[in-house]
């Protein structure tokens, strides 16, 4: 079983700027959290500006788990939308650097404030990226739906990433469909899978998911999601206690 668990890096707008020793506490508290994954999880993913609120780069975050755990896989999203080719080029560098294992490359959602879409599109940017060779350093993923239409999906397939993250997904034949359609073409598949809990339900109700078919037996579904795809992605951004406790019922 191979489980990555989804931590959103600080926030460095809360009404105003945060303060320096504001945000030491905030990166203090994910250094915690991180250990406390690390020893109940196989990977940890780090989110990049969710919602287009502007946080600590995951990358500065993945630096700061990377020193708390020289073991742990650790992946980190790249936003597209607001950046250009020379910032993206930047940030996969210092991705390399800092030992990082791989990057997912996505359009990110719009920012409250600023210019709201670049134009770059992320299968174009991993296409590219991987044509310098960026792709034998570091595994470079897409995003994907969980209800993808494979005949629209021509692009982010030729684009060659690593694999695709999915969108969350709330059933099993989900996975089995997208599994069986791009494992066998040599992509690895990574579910992503909400915690089903009441500190989560808002953010279950934004992304219109129906968690009905699992909430019973998470543990068991999370087991059968990793059988057939061979690794899983927890997503939990308002509980972490619930999730530490899943993880350590999933060990």
């Amino acid at each position: 079983m191979t489980i990555i668990y989804e931590i959103n890096p600080p926030k460095v707008i809360q009404d105003t700027i945060l303060s320096h020793d504001q945000l030491s506490e905030s990166v203090e508290k994910l250094k915690e959290r991180a250990i406390k994954i690390g020893k109940a999880s196989d990977g940890i993913h780090l989110t990049d500006s969710v919602l287009g609120i502007p946080r600590v780069s995951p990358i500065t975050a993945g630096f700061f788990v990377r020193n708390s755990n020289s073991k742990i896989r650790i992946t980190a999203s790249i936003r597209v939308r607001d950046r250009n080719l020379t910032s993206i080029t930047q940030t996969i560098c210092d991705a390399i650097l800092l030992n990082l294992n791989g990057v997912l490359v996505l359009k990110g959602d719009a920012p409250p404030l600023g210019p709201k879409d670049s134009g770059l599109v992320p299968s174009d940017v991993v296409k590219q990226f991987n044509e310098q060779g960026f792709g034998k350093r570091i595994d470079m993923y897409l995003s994907i739906s969980s209800n993808p239409d494979f005949e629209k999906i021509h692009k982010k397939i030729e684009a060659e990433p690593r694999g695709f993250v999915t969108q969350v997904i709330n059933s099993i034949d989900q996975v089995t469909r997208i599994v069986d359609n791009l494992r066998p073409q040599g992509f690895k598949i990574i579910p992503c899978v909400l915690l089903s809990s009441e500190k989560n339900r808002k953010s279950a109700e934004m992304l219109n998911l129906d968690w009905s078919e699992y909430s019973k037996d998470l543990a068991g579904f999370v087991k059968q999601v990793d059988n057939i795809a061979g690794n899983v992605l927890i997503s939990s951004p308002n509980d972490f206690t619930g999730a530490l406790d899943l993880l350590n019922r999933l060990k």
